[in-house]
């Protein structure tokens, strides 16, 4: 795909910040997103669920490449997270962000989308998938896809006990704890990082709360879609850390059986945030999958 679009100036989240009205189960509820670029294809990145979490925080190492390579890049803030608005989810969490995506594509006259999609990510892309299996061109799935058991691992996992831990209790010692087992290597984690992921859910206190109320409602947020994944016919991309102490490579590789056209990388020395511990490496191999003829 040829560079359509060039940036004279950084890209920030705050000059490419929007919102829209969508309506959800009869009511209307604002999101916001992130709008990069100018190409004729789209590629959406939806985030995963830690406290804390934004689609900007997930990817902000991500976008610029995409860009350059000729995408538009979205990212959709899901309800509950960053600057969209709070909602308890008694049912499933992943159907829910798939249906607020495609009101926010329906929004933006958006037909066609690839879709990157880290941890909750990945399992509400496989939902938009599902539903709409003719309004999606590749996936990119890292560290989810499906809510089905690891094989080896004791669930809930070890990452997972402490998000949970961190929600009820959003302390900076926590944030580290957690931290602390997201990646491979939590040296690399800087002060600033951790400081602005502590501010982002700080300053909302009601996301963290409903989160919370959402699991005692429904403690399975994310679905098993492990019966239905030949019914994605997209080219798929898995990829998924060696050392993912969240969601473990088995599940992966659970995916890869499932899915008639999916191929997986695994990266060594990387925990659940593949796309910022081996952010160069990502990048070139996400733009590579996305340009190629299938």
């Amino acid at each position: 795909m040829s560079n359509t679009n060039t940036q004279a100036t950084a890209i920030t989240e705050e000059a490419t910040s929007r919102f829209v009205r969508i309506t959800e189960d009869g009511r209307e509820m604002q999101i916001h997103y992130n709008d990069v670029g100018q190409g004729t294809e789209t590629v959406v990145m939806l985030h995963g669920s830690g406290p804390g979490a934004t689609g900007w925080a997930n990817f902000h190492r991500n976008v610029e490449p995409l860009v350059a390579a000729g995408y538009r890049v979205i990212l959709m803030d899901c309800l509950g997270w960053g600057k969209s608005d709070p909602i308890v989810c008694k049912a499933s969490r992943s159907e829910l962000n798939a249906r607020c995506l495609k009101a926010l594509l329906d929004a933006l006259d958006i037909e066609r989308v690839h879709i990157i999609g880290n941890s909750m990510g990945g399992h509400s892309a496989v939902a938009f998938a599902l539903a709409e299996p003719r309004r999606v061109g590749k996936l990119v799935l890292m560290g989810g896809g499906t809510g089905g058991p690891s094989q080896f691992v004791p669930m809930p996992t070890e990452g997972i006990k402490l998000l949970q831990g961190l929600y009820r209790n959003p302390t900076i010692e926590n944030l580290q704890r957690m931290m602390s087992v997201f990646v491979f290597d939590s040296k690399a984690l800087t002060e600033d990082l951790m400081q602005a992921r502590l501010a982002n859910m700080l300053a909302r206190r009601d996301h963290l709360e409903n989160f919370v109320a959402s699991l005692a409602a429904n403690p399975k947020q994310f679905n098993d879609f492990g019966p239905r994944l030949g019914e994605v016919a997209a080219p798929t991309l898995v990829i998924w850390g060696r050392d993912d102490r969240f969601v473990p490579m088995d599940v992966g590789l659970r995916l890869v059986a499932g899915m008639p056209n999916a191929d997986m990388h695994i990266f060594t020395r990387c925990g659940h945030w593949a796309q910022w511990e081996h952010a160069e490496k990502f990048n070139r191999m996400v733009v590579e999958f996305l340009g190629r003829e299938e």
